[in-house]
């Protein structure tokens, strides 16, 4: 998501569905050129040229800062995390793709250092996030104009500030706007444990929902059961037990949930839709497994369950900014509650970005890897 103006021109999508940014989300990094030169002088940045792996395309550069114009906010970032819709975008496979080259990032946390003459929302110190996708959040620093921020209080955690933008934002609006839930009702999440799943039991909790988390097995699957239940999760299952006939005992106690959260796909959303309740709600928000949603013909016409989809991108196309803020805010006050923590999270040096990029790629690694500037 993050333009190179003149550097480039346009390029078809890589596959059919795709759509490029918008001209006006298409900013020129805060730079002039791409320079493979160390001088200290220059913003350092994760750019790549072409789509494919990203340890193969991704490379540190350097950028020249681009001067600041009356509305324009020079930042100096502190922490970006790598999410899996950043390792598609790189790769060619998102439904959002940028012009190339671009800087990698799409969420993440600065400060503001200088502002131009006709910014009026943020002042030098402040703490600024992304408004929307697409600026190159990558980068030690970089000149933004001031509608594509959002100031965030600087009194919560670093690391929960650069993860506030997407997870949280998704886990929030998926457990609110696709059935109306009532203290003590039910939800139950595949991927329990990733960025998305970890902000969905803490919300959840402070919603007086009960999650039902659904885990793959895996060899630290006791240490991952209590750091979980340590967030709020009220009741863990791995795959293979929710596929049991002990289960039909299990929602004895336990309300049958109105509301699935789906990130895998294939058999984990099939055993999602089999335990829903009759007239409830799949959300699909990824597909982790590669592999399609199926439902019978029985469920959708005798339990007449709904299948949905969930994209943050979308929702912020279709609403306002003013509500976006909105939403920021109300996590905010979560996270000054106590109510929400950031992600497990692993802070890797930018100059270290290979060894952030393979782990953010290996499979069972519960840690979000966030590049430090």
């Amino acid at each position: 998501m993050w333009v190179c103006g003149a550097l480039c021109r346009a390029r078809a999508p890589a596959q059919l569905g795709q759509r490029r940014l918008p001209e006006s989300r298409r900013r020129r990094p805060a730079s002039a050129s791409f320079s493979a030169s160390a001088e200290p002088s220059r913003v350092r940045a994760l750019v790549y040229g072409h789509h494919g792996d990203p340890a193969k395309v991704v490379e540190l550069k350097n950028l020249e800062l681009a001067a600041v114009g009356g509305s324009d906010v020079h930042v100096k970032m502190l922490a970006a995390p790598i999410n899996p819709s950043d390792i598609n975008m790189i790769q060619g496979n998102y439904g959002l793709l940028p012009q190339l080259p671009a800087v990698g990032g799409n969420e993440g946390v600065g400060q503001v250092v200088a502002v131009g003459s006709s910014v009026t929302g943020v002042k030098p110190g402040d703490w600024v996030i992304p408004a929307n996708p697409g600026l190159g959040t990558w980068r030690t620093e970089a000149v933004f104009g001031e509608e594509e921020l959002i100031t965030v209080p600087s009194d919560i955690p670093l690391q929960c500030a650069a993860t506030l933008g997407v997870n949280p934002c998704t886990a929030y609006r998926m457990l609110v706007d696709f059935e109306r839930l009532q203290p003590g009702d039910s939800v139950i999440q595949n991927a329990s444990n990733s960025g998305v799943g970890q902000a969905v039991i803490q919300i959840a909790a402070a919603l007086g929902l009960r999650t039902i988390n659904v885990l793959r097995d895996r060899p630290d699957l006791q240490k991952l059961t209590d750091r979980l239940k340590n967030l709020g999760a009220d009741h863990i299952v791995t795959e293979e037990g929710l596929r049991k006939p002990e289960m039909k005992s299990f929602f004895k106690d336990v309300p049958q949930p109105r509301l699935a959260l789906n990130c895998v796909g294939g058999k984990s959303s099939t055993e999602l839709l089999r335990h829903l309740a009759p007239g409830g709600t799949m959300v699909t928000y990824g597909g982790m497994a590669k592999q399609p949603v199926i439902a019978s013909a029985s469920q959708l016409i005798f339990k007449d369950l709904k299948l949905r989809g969930f994209w943050l991108s979308q929702w912020k196309k279709d609403h306002s900014p003013d509500q976006f803020k909105e939403l920021i805010l109300t996590l905010c006050d979560l996270i000054r509650r106590g109510q929400l923590t950031a992600p497990a999270c692993s802070e890797v040096p930018l100059q270290d970005y290979l060894r952030a990029l393979e782990a953010s790629t290996q499979p069972f690694v519960s840690s979000k890897q966030i590049l430090t500037m």
